[in-house]
């Protein structure tokens, strides 16, 4: 369980909106688009796809309205690979990486919400489609986490 993820999942009566964001054809980060094309949406959570091009949805994700705005994303922090961190936008780097075309810092200014990065450590970005395991791990207990919260509440 990540505990961070817990406390922010309750917040009461937040509609909160999961983004996953990724490259498929590079292993490892396409965890976030992984994670968010498996979570169940309820009441109050919600998740949208957006791959490489999130500046293409800040229209789309605005317009959902959510209190809370979570970026799934694959990020070299620097840790052992399947580490999780829930990130406050001062928490990151202000870069862009070969994923984005801008920086997930410099976007969170376009949206109405409180942004999050939901970052998880590589093993590998190298050119291939299959995730590793240890990030996979990683990832299917994020989306435990997530879609098990109505029934931990």
């Amino acid at each position: 369980m990540i505990p961070d993820l817990q406390k922010l999942l309750s917040q009461p009566g937040k509609k909160i909106l999961f983004v996953g964001i990724g490259n498929l054809l590079k292993s490892d980060d396409g965890a976030g688009v992984y994670i968010s094309r498996r979570i169940r949406e309820t009441e109050n959570i919600s998740a949208l796809t957006v791959e490489m091009c999130i500046e293409n949805y800040i229209g789309k994700i605005n317009s959902l309205q959510p209190d809370i705005l979570v970026l799934i994303d694959c990020a070299d922090m620097g840790e052992p690979p399947g580490t999780i961190k829930l990130l406050k936008l001062d928490e990151i780097k202000d870069f862009t990486t070969n994923t984005h075309n801008i920086s997930l810092k410099k976007i969170s200014d376009f949206f109405n919400a409180q942004v999050f990065i939901l970052g998880i450590q590589p093993l590998s970005v190298a050119f291939g489609e299959k995730i590793s395991y240890i990030v996979a791990r990683s990832a299917k207990n994020i989306i435990k986490q997530i879609n098990n919260y109505k029934t931990i509440k």
